[in-house]
C-alpha cells in the first residue's frame, strides 16, 4: 500500500479526477490538509443509482429532448418512466461519444464514425462531453460537501484543481478540446487558468493505481519490466514500465492505444444478430437493438467457455423462432460463434505486449489487467494463456477494476511515479535548408530552388527533427532546434508561427515532408492497390508576438538585393510531462527571451 508523505502546503486545496470512459465513468477526490496525508476516496453516490453500497461507476449515456436539452445522464436513464418518457416524447440517447473524439490516425480500419451511434443533430462531440462532464461535477462537487461540515466547503471552494484521463493515444488536440469542455462545465474560468488542469493517460492512471494497492512492491521489480494493460469500453491502453534505484518508473516502451474495447465485441455481435435475425421476425431495428442491450449487458460477461452455449434472455416464453435457436425467450449462441466476437480484440491486444517486448530495454516479466473489460473471463484465461507462450505472467489485481484509473488519476497529481516517458513518434517542423549541390537527394530536388532575401539559394520541404521517436524524456526535459526567417520588410518579422510536425512512419531519419504521406501497396483479390497512409501531419502551431521586441531583428545587406531582415529563434519543445508544451524563444543582448506563445491545434476545429 502507498505511504504517502504529509501534505506540505500552507492551505487546504481539493483534487477532483474525472474518468470519462466509452461505457462508464467515474470520479475519485483527495483532500489536501497541511501536516496531513492525502487520502484518496471514491465518488460512490449518483442520481438514480440503485445499490445501497454505493457505485464508483456510471453509465456514459446522456439523454436529450428534441429541442437539444438535457434529460438524463447516467444512471437516471435507467428509470422506468423517464424510459416512458423518453419513448412517448423521441428523446435521443449519446452513448460512446467519447469515440468521436478519437484521433484519426489510429489503427481503425474496423472504425468508422459510421459505426458509432450518432450524435443528436444540433450537439458536437464538444457539446456532449461538456454536458457529461458538467454532470460529473456537479454531483461530484455535491457529495463532497455532504460528506463533510458546511464550514469545509467555504474553505476550499476556491482551491480545487482537476485531473481528467484521456486513452494513450489522444494527443494535443484530444487534449485541447477536454480543457475547452471543461471550461464550458465550470471546471475552470477559461484556457489561462491552465495550472489547475492536469491531463494524464489511463496506461499511467493505471500505474499509479496499481503502485497505490502495493502491486509494485515484489521481488526482484527493480530488474525487470512489467506491462499495464487498461482494457475499458473502447480502448485498451498499453504502457510498459521499469521501477528506477530511486523508487521511480519510467516508460521503457512506447505507449500503445488500440480501439479494441469491450464495445467492440458487442459491434461485433451487432453485425451478426443483423444477419442471423434478417428473415426472422426479430429482424427489425427494435427487436434488434434489445437483444443487443441484453448481450452488452448480460451475455458478454457471463462467457467463459467456447465448449458450451451461451444464451440471450430478452424475451418472455412466448417469443420463439426455431429457424434462429430462439426458444422461451433466449437465444442460443454456440461457443465457436461467441470467441469470434473477442478474438480481434485478444488478437490485437497480444500484438501489442509483443510490440512492447520487443522495444523495451529491460525484460519484461509480467503484464497486469485492469479496467472494465479486465472482468471477463473469457479475455483474462485467454490472455494467460497466450502471454505464457511468450514467457510472461499475467495478473488481474484484486479489487475495484472499474476504478483503477479515477483513483490513480488522483495518484497522478499526489505522486508524479513517471519519472520518464518515451516518445510516440518523431516531432519537427517543415521548413527550408541551403541548397547543397553536393548532396544527392539535394540535386534530386534542384527544380525547387527558390532565393532568398539574402540572394542564397534554397530547397523547401525539410522536415527538421525536433525530438525523434523512441527517445526517453525526462519531465521537463527541452528539445529544441534553430532557425531563422528572412524578409525584404520588417513587418513580416514581428509575428511568428511554425508549425509542429508529427511522422508517424517507420523510417529513422525523413528527410522530405513531400516524399511521404507515402504509398502503400495492399493485395486484393489479385489486384495490387495503391493507399496513401498519412505518414506527416501538422500536430499543432505555436505563435509568438515578437513586435514588441527589441533587437530580434536584425537588418542585412546583399550586394544584389540590397536591404533585407533577419531573424534567428528556437523552436523549444517540452514533452516530459503528459501534455505537449512549446515555445519560441531567441536572443536579446545574450539573453535568452520567451513567448509569449501559444499553442494552436489545428484539428480542434474538426472535433467540434
Amino acid at each position: 500500500m502507498s505511504t504517502r508523505q504529509n501534505y506540505q502546503g500552507l492551505f487546504r486545496k481539493l483534487v477532483i479526477a474525472f474518468d470519462v470512459g466509452t461505457t462508464y465513468s467515474g470520479a475519485s477526490y483527495a483532500i489536501l490538509d497541511p501536516g496531513l496525508p492525502p487520502v484518496i476516496e471514491g465518488v460512490t453516490s449518483f442520481p438514480g443509482q440503485l445499490s445501497t453500497r454505493g457505485d464508483s461507476k456510471i453509465p456514459s449515456v446522456i439523454w436529450y429532448d428534441q429541442d437539444g436539452n438535457v434529460r438524463a445522464v447516467g444512471s437516471e436513464a435507467a428509470d422506468e418512466a423517464f424510459l416512458e418518457l423518453a419513448d412517448d416524447e423521441d428523446f435521443i440517447k449519446v452513448e460512446w461519444f467519447k469515440l468521436h473524439l478519437r484521433p484519426k490516425h489510429l489503427a481503425t480500419s474496423h472504425v468508422q464514425d459510421n459505426d458509432l451511434p450518432p450524435l443528436p443533430p444540433s450537439k458536437t462531440a464538444l457539446d456532449v462531453f461538456a454536458d457529461f462532464l458538467r454532470y460529473l461535477h456537479t454531483h461530484s462537487i455535491d457529495y463532497i460537501k455532504k460528506s463533510r461540515d458546511p464550514q469545509f466547503w467555504s474553505s476550499i471552494e476556491n482551491s480545487i484543481d482537476y485531473v481528467l484521463t484521456h486513452p494513450n493515444g489522444w494527443e494535443g488536440p484530444q487534449q485541447a478540446l477536454m480543457r475547452q469542455a471543461a471550461i464550458r462545465a465550470g471546471l475552470i474560468t477559461n484556457a489561462d487558468d491552465e495550472s489547475r488542469l492536469q491531463f494524464v493517460t489511463e496506461g499511467e492512471a493505471s500505474l499509479h493505481y496499481c503502485i497505490n494497492k502495493g502491486i509494485m512492491n515484489e521481488p526482484d521489480m527493480d530488474r525487470r519490466g512489467i506491462i499495464i494493460v487498461d482494457a475499458g469500453g473502447g480502448t485498451v491502453d498499453l504502457s510498459a514500465y521499469a521501477k528506477t534505484p530511486s523508487g521511480a518508473f519510467e516508460e521503457i516502451a512506447r505507449t500503445q492505444c488500440r480501439l479494441q474495447g469491450s464495445v467492440y465485441v458487442t459491434r461485433r455481435a451487432l453485425a451478426w444478430l443483423k444477419d442471423r435475425l434478417k428473415d426472422s421476425k426479430y429482424g427489425n431495428n427494435q427487436d434488434i437493438t434489445h437483444i443487443t442491450s441484453v448481450f452488452d449487458k448480460s451475455t458478454k460477461h457471463l462467457f467463459r467457455d467456447d465448449t458450451s452455449v451461451s444464451y440471450i434472455r430478452f424475451g418472455s416464453a412466448r417469443d420463439k423462432d426455431p429457424r434462429v435457436d430462439i426458444k422461451g425467450g433466449q437465444m442460443k449462441i454456440s461457443g465457436d460463434v461467441m470467441k469470434d466476437f473477442f478474438a480481434p480484440s485478444i488478437q490485437e491486444i497480444v500484438e501489442a505486449i509483443q510490440e512492447q517486448q520487443s522495444e523495451a530495454h529491460v525484460p519484461i516479466s509480467s503484464v497486469y489487467l485492469v479496467g472494465g473489460f479486465a472482468a471477463s473471463d473469457w479475455l483474462f484465461n485467454n490472455l494467460e494463456t497466450l502471454l505464457e507462450r511468450l514467457q510472461l505472467k499475467l495478473s488481474r489485481p484484486d479489487g475495484f477494476v472499474n476504478k483503477a484509473v479515477a483513483d490513480g488519476a488522483v495518484s497522478f497529481y499526489l505522486d508524479h511515479c513517471v519519472a520518464a516517458r518515451i516518445s510516440r513518434f518523431t516531432y519537427g517542423t517543415e521548413c527550408c535548408t541551403t541548397f547543397n549541390p553536393a548532396d544527392p537527394q539535394h540535386q534530386k530536388r534542384a527544380n525547387t530552388i527558390f532565393l532568398q532575401a539574402s540572394g542564397g539559394r534554397a530547397i523547401p520541404n525539410v522536415f527538421d527533427v525536433i525530438l525523434p521517436k523512441g527517445v526517453r524524456v525526462q519531465e521537463e526535459t527541452e528539445f529544441r532546434s534553430s532557425y531563422f526567417r528572412q524578409s525584404s520588410g520588417k513587418l513580416a518579422l514581428q509575428k511568428l508561427s511554425d508549425d509542429i510536425m508529427c511522422y508517424r512512419g517507420n523510417a529513422d531519419n525523413p528527410r522530405w515532408t513531400d516524399v511521404e504521406p507515402s504509398t502503400e501497396l495492399v493485395c486484393l483479390k489479385a489486384k495490387i492497390l495503391i493507399i496513401p497512409t498519412e505518414l506527416f501531419s501538422t500536430l499543432c502551431t505555436v505563435e509568438a508576438d515578437t513586435s514588441k521586441a527589441p533587437g530580434f531583428i536584425t537588418e542585412k545587406y546583399n550586394l544584389n538585393q540590397g536591404r533585407y531582415y533577419e531573424a534567428a529563434y528556437e523552436v523549444v519543445l517540452l514533452f516530459g510531462m503528459t501534455e505537449l508544451k512549446a515555445q519560441i524563444c531567441w536572443k536579446e543582448n545574450g539573453e535568452e527571451k520567451r513567448g509569449p506563445a501559444t499553442i494552436v491545434y489545428d484539428q480542434i476545429n474538426e472535433l467540434r
